[in-house]
């Protein structure tokens, strides 16, 4: 057999998948797309998460949408993190122009418009669903690691929230924890130190001010009810199509600890609700991660490990996490270790440092006859990539250069109109964008402190001719009388931690 034949049958023999399987285009050899030969993804393996990089422009977005779309028709929902906001358009249908017919006569597949079924999200106040959590739901470890806090700090956030929950005082929002921070410190202290010992001010207060700091960056925003639930997300419509479910985080760009907090608080709360799994014919869901860079560059090395953890384990619950980045070295090793499927866009050498990290990129991959994988990186065309993945064994495929197909959807963003007509349909705007201020932390402190400063006036009307010595003061008063109040709350989730399994593990 000649070069060709023999590629042919590499690329049909390592891509060969007996059960149903997504298509991302053809298989490239010396610049030219081989019709006889397409790029074809287990859905089996789809669960053992991925990256998608490449430099701006070379095509990375469009890939994500193939793929999203690919995974809907397959009933699997998809969760994206739309950092830029050019994402939208999957949910409308695209428009088949002379490019795109060229394109899929090439790689010898069919082109068919096609629209998705898609809901909005947002962190902030943007249109579209808004996500929430509670501080009681990320529990002491989580909301310990988030703010980076040593030892002696975290074992204090487990005091706080073993406190509130001895007391029955949800911690719903950053107020709360706050409010909650100054009281032990101040009226509470004796209380404090005489049931869980004392807490030294100095600790508080950089607890208070790690605290505020991340709500500088719009946490004020998230923390807080209705808390979202991870069920909805799994959302099928009535054609058997998975939803596409879009976060919309163009505004928060420069504020990436909100965005790892979220991230990390989301694959947290997945890990802990999903049921195992372990080798699902397809994945329950799959989260595409835009601009990954921003959870890594500004994460401390106790997140990052807690991120490269929950990666780990997530996948037996039938999970796929996909990052997607410029530059694969934008992602930690450790975690660039658990991705199965890598897709991989042109990159730019205009540096001796870019000329290194495409080195250690390419050495990255397997290796081929075929292709010099260092050369190949500079060259690759818009909507070109090279792809590796697993097979259904899990044994790597062979890399290959691959022709994407064109998406079928829209391949640009919807309009404002779009967007509100999108929202107004949407049964899940009407449920979680009412805003709930219930009775927590800081409600019943304030009402304990303003029943204690009542209850200490009182005693001095009764006594006034007692010295000063015998008079009991404010602080030994709210201490003596614990006020416990049973919140109309429903559902508590994880005080101490939706991490717990893990870290008893």
């Amino acid at each position: 057999m000649n070069k060709k034949d023999n590629f042919i049958q590499d690329i049909n023999t390592g891509y060969l998948s007996k059960g149903d399987s997504i298509i991302l285009g053809g298989a490239m050899l010396d610049g030219e797309a081989i019709a006889e030969a397409h790029v074809k993804i287990p859905l089996k393996t789809l669960n053992r998460h991925g990256l998608i990089a490449g430099a701006t422009g070379t095509g990375k977005t469009k890939t994500i949408q193939v793929f999203s779309e690919q995974l809907s028709n397959a009933g699997i929902p998809v969760l994206m993190m739309d950092i830029k906001g050019d994402f939208s358009g999957i949910a409308k249908e695209g428009k088949e122009e002379g490019f795109i017919t060229e394109r899929h006569t090439k790689i010898n597949l069919p082109y068919n418009i096609a629209s998705f079924p898609v809901e909005l999200m947002s962190l902030s106040k943007q249109d579209g669903v808004r996500l929430r959590a509670t501080i009681s739901e990320f529990g002491p470890v989580l909301f310990s690691r988030i703010l980076d806090l040593n030892d002696t700090q975290a074992g204090v956030v487990a005091v706080i929230f073993k406190y509130c929950d001895d007391n029955q005082m949800p911690l719903l929002d950053l107020k709360d924890i706050k409010k909650v921070i100054n009281y032990i410190t101040e009226e509470g202290k004796d209380e404090i130190a005489e049931s869980y010992g004392k807490i030294s001010t100095a600790t508080t207060g950089t607890i208070l001010r790690k605290i505020i700091e991340l709500e500088q960056q719009g946490a004020d925003l998230f923390f807080g009810e209705l808390s979202f639930e991870i069920d909805d997300l799994m959302r099928i419509d009535e054609n058997g199509k998975g939803y596409v479910n879009i976060i919309r985080l163009t505004d928060i760009q420069d504020k990436p600890k909100l965005f790892s907090t979220f991230m990390l608080s989301l694959l947290a709360e997945i890990y802990q609700k999903m049921p195992e799994k372990g080798d699902p014919e397809q994945p329950e869901l799959v989260i595409f991660i835009d601009e990954a860079h921003l959870i890594f560059n500004e994460a401390s090395k106790v997140l990052l490990e807690q991120i490269e953890t929950i990666v780990k384990l997530i996948r037996s619950k039938g999970i796929g996490v996909y990052f997607v980045t410029q530059n694969p070295m934008d992602v930690p090793s450790g975690v660039l270790a658990q991705l199965g499927l890598k897709i991989q866009h042109a990159l730019r050498a205009f540096t001796a440092n870019d000329r290194q990290a495409i080195k250690k990129t390419a050495d990255n991959y397997p290796t081929s006859t075929y292709y010099k994988t260092e050369e190949l990186l500079t060259s690759l065309g818009i909507g070109e990539a090279l792809v590796t993945a697993l097979n259904e064994k899990g044994v790597p495929t062979p890399l290959v250069a691959t022709m994407m197909r064109a998406p079928e959807s829209r391949m640009d963003i919807l309009t404002s109109d779009e967007i509100e007509e999108i929202n107004n349909k949407s049964k899940l705007v009407k449920k979680y964008n009412e805003e709930l201020d219930r009775e927590s932390a800081y409600e019943l402190l304030n009402k304990k402190i303003e029943e204690a400063t009542q209850a200490a006036a009182e005693q001095e009307e009764q006594a006034p001719t007692k010295s000063s010595k015998s008079e009991p003061s404010t602080a030994s008063v709210v201490g003596k009388s614990v006020l416990k109040v049973v919140t109309s709350a429903t559902f508590i989730r994880g005080v101490f931690g939706v991490l717990t399994k893990i870290f008893k593990k």
